[in-house]
């Protein structure tokens, strides 16, 4: 149970700075890292969902990402909020 707590406790973190602008590195395996940088747009049960804008050859494109909170417990997922990307 304390799992859960847990769980609900990484929730509230993310549900106080939707709107903000975060940044997240996600851990795709076999070495490899994925670092974007987006809005955080929304909270739901149990995943959350990023707005990242991309350029590619000047043509700027948009795409959301959605992630599980248990992505973050298990740091497959480690995200920057807003006060650490301000220092």
């Amino acid at each position: 149970m304390a799992a859960k707590s847990i769980l609900e406790d990484i929730k509230k973190e993310l549900e106080s700075h939707v709107g903000e602008k975060i940044r997240l590195k996600a851990n795709k395996g076999r070495k490899k890292v994925d670092e974007k940088e987006g809005i955080l747009e929304k909270t739901y049960p149990h995943i959350f969902v990023v707005k990242i804008e991309e350029e590619h050859l000047s043509e700027k494109s948009e795409r959301r990402v959605s992630y599980s909170y248990t992505d973050v417990l298990t740091e497959t997922v480690e995200l920057i909020l807003p006060e650490s990307l301000s220092n």
